[in-house]
């Protein structure tokens, strides 16, 4: 079958065969070995001629095998997302958007991503060199970042590029994309107190984490700011099981809250649970805010009032700059991006229709069994 220039290759059951470098230099009139060096960008091929080789590749649907490139290059030319099952979410609430951005946006430069798991965070590192030493990865996105991550260690000596999704504690050569978490609570409190609230108390994470630390800051800057103090601050909250454990204490209180904010949308929603526990209505008696914008959420009744953040933009943010990293094209501190979550309200949130004094006396009056 002619094409423009040349003959479309097709095999003997009909269908096409795959272009090689040797079809590429045939349709151009170059040698295999000019052709070879324009695909990877050897400097001594004048842009012209790469210019062209490219056209032509892109019209025949060139493809580079993975494993000749990799061992021509010493790049497998893919990504490396390493998630530790052990965590206490399984990263449910974002993976499946972040992982589509990942790889489309890998895709439309020739990567692939290579995800793998690890039992623990011991063992994480095991799965990390085995990846490099495999040439199963270039390099890797580090997601869930702890203020000191061993992860990132680990990488820096055995100089493997690496970019956060999220930050750590000393970001001196760090590439990074996060969410201004901290903004997001700051601001989260800041609508409670305009709606009347000043009983606030905060349910947070792990404190290993980092992003627990940013987003605590700004629920406490908040508060500050308005001349408030918050009627508790619970740490290593990390579950559905651990928000209706907190929360049930932070109502058995003397001044009970009227809003609470949770660091984690699993939480908040186990925080639901024992509200409606004491007899309480979410949204009326207590209001609820939390962080994540996880699909249960909005299912939830009345739905949570929670930050969202967009994990599809962040994945294709981080496949780009991981592949930019590995490409030596930018230095680390010049690799660094900062988004805004965006809250979506449900109708947890709302002005506090009793006092700290008034749910006290509604809460004994049902256990009491009077109305």
């Amino acid at each position: 079958m002619q094409t423009a220039t040349g003959i479309k290759r097709v095999r003997a059951d009909g269908k096409s065969a795959r272009v090689t470098i040797a079809h590429l230099a045939a349709e151009t009139g170059l040698t295999k070995g000019t052709v070879s060096r324009a695909l990877n960008g050897y400097p001594d091929i004048a842009e012209g001629t790469r210019a062209r080789v490219e056209r032509v590749a892109a019209r025949l649907g060139y493809r580079p095998m993975a494993q000749a490139q990799a061992i021509r290059t010493g790049r497998a030319k893919a990504l490396g997302l390493v998630m530790q099952v052990s965590e206490h979410d399984g990263h449910s609430p974002f993976l499946t958007d972040f992982l589509a951005g990942v790889t489309t946006a890998a895709g439309s430069q020739g990567w692939t991503l290579t995800v793998a798991t690890a039992p623990t965070g011991e063992g994480m590192r095991d799965v990390l060199h085995s990846l490099v030493e495999d040439r199963k990865a270039d390099g890797f996105i580090l997601q869930r970042t702890l203020r000191q991550d061993p992860r990132i260690e680990y990488l820096r000596d055995m100089q493997v590029p690496f970019v956060l999704y999220g930050r750590c504690e000393d970001l001196t050569g760090i590439s990074y994309y996060d969410i201004r978490g901290g903004a997001a609570m700051r601001a989260g409190v800041r609508r409670l107190i305009d709606m009347g609230h000043r009983d606030i108390a905060f349910v947070t994470s792990g404190c290993e984490y980092n992003y627990t630390h940013l987003r605590t800051e700004g629920f406490l800057a908040a508060m500050a700011e308005a001349g408030l103090a918050p009627t508790d601050v619970v740490w290593d909250v990390r579950d559905h099981a651990g928000g209706v454990r907190a929360t049930r204490d932070l109502l058995a209180r003397e001044v009970p809250p009227t809003a609470i904010v949770y660091v984690i949308d699993q939480a908040a929603l186990g925080g639901y649970r024992a509200i409606e526990e004491a007899g309480l209505t979410v949204g009326a008696d207590v209001s609820v805010m939390a962080y994540d914008g996880i699909p249960e959420g909005a299912y939830a009744s009345p739905p949570l009032t929670t930050w969202k953040v967009d994990t599809r933009a962040a994945g294709a943010a981080l496949a780009r700059m991981l592949i930019e990293r590995i490409k030596g094209e930018a230095e680390p501190e010049a690799l660094r991006w900062l988004a805004d979550a965006t809250l979506h309200i449900g109708g947890s949130d709302g002005p506090p229709a009793r006092t700290s004094a008034h749910l006290r006396q509604k809460m004994n009056n049902q256990k009491g069994g009077t109305t």
